[in-house]
């Protein structure tokens, strides 16, 4: 039997937790509610699938919530904001968000971006597995990747990777001497049209997978740029 998966809305707006509470239970997901920052980090568990998080709170910051939770969860997280700005964006993914919905939003578009951020982490977690069976792994430049799963390591130690900085790093790997421009990437990795306020997305989460990956960020081995034209897998 398919096990349902828990959904937890952290916002402080009770007409837009109730709507968004209502559409999601309809879709059949478990939901979890919390109106202050304080009282969704204490609702967060090892059950919950996704969290959608508002980033103007009543107590804390939503960008300060999602900085808690990625101290101790890799669980996605959706910010939902009023605020449209790209720097606000870019912001709210640094701080180890996954994606960002800005209001008002259609429960079409959440329904979308919810689905996709759960298909993605399911398999990132082994709940589902992608095409075929059993563990196979890539191992380039002294990165060892496990290709069906989110398993990563470097010179023989294991790096903990977010779902997205997983997907990015396997894509890279499997085509070493391909060069992805930012579209390239966005459309592959985020299954999303590109537009140009995207590049800064991409370019988050290359940087955090630097940091991650690489023994000095600012001179990279692995995630190489070629200016003007993408990024590549460095394989010398």
């Amino acid at each position: 039997m398919e096990t349902k998966s828990t959904i937890l809305i952290i916002e402080d707006d009770e007409s837009i937790r109730e709507g968004v509470r209502i559409l999601l239970q309809s879709e059949g997901y478990d939901v979890l509610e919390a109106d202050t920052g304080t009282s969704g980090l204490g609702s967060l568990n090892d059950q919950v699938d996704l969290v959608l998080l508002d980033v103007m709170l009543p107590d804390i910051s939503g960008l300060k919530v999602c900085e808690e939770i990625r101290k101790k969860s890799f669980v996605p997280i959706l910010f939902l904001t009023a605020k449209a700005m790209e720097s606000d964006k870019l912001i709210g993914l640094m701080a180890g968000g996954d994606d960002y919905l800005t209001k008002p939003f259609s429960y079409s578009e959440l329904l979308g971006r919810v689905k996709a951020l759960l298909r993605r982490y399911n398999v990132y977690s082994g709940r589902e597995t992608p095409d075929g069976d059993g563990t196979a792994y890539l191992e380039l430049a002294g990165i060892k990747i496990n290709t069906t799963g989110n398993e990563v390591y470097v010179n023989g130690k294991e790096v903990m990777l977010t779902e997205l900085e997983y997907q990015i790093l396997l894509l890279l790997m499997k085509h070493p001497k391909k060069i992805f421009s930012a579209q390239n990437l966005y459309e592959s990795i985020w299954n999303e049209p590109y537009f140009y306020n995207c590049n800064g997305t991409v370019v988050v989460h290359i940087r955090k997978l630097r940091v991650k990956l690489e023994a000095d960020p600012g001179n990279p081995q692995y995630i190489k740029t070629v200016w003007g034209k993408g990024y590549r897998f460095g394989t010398e």
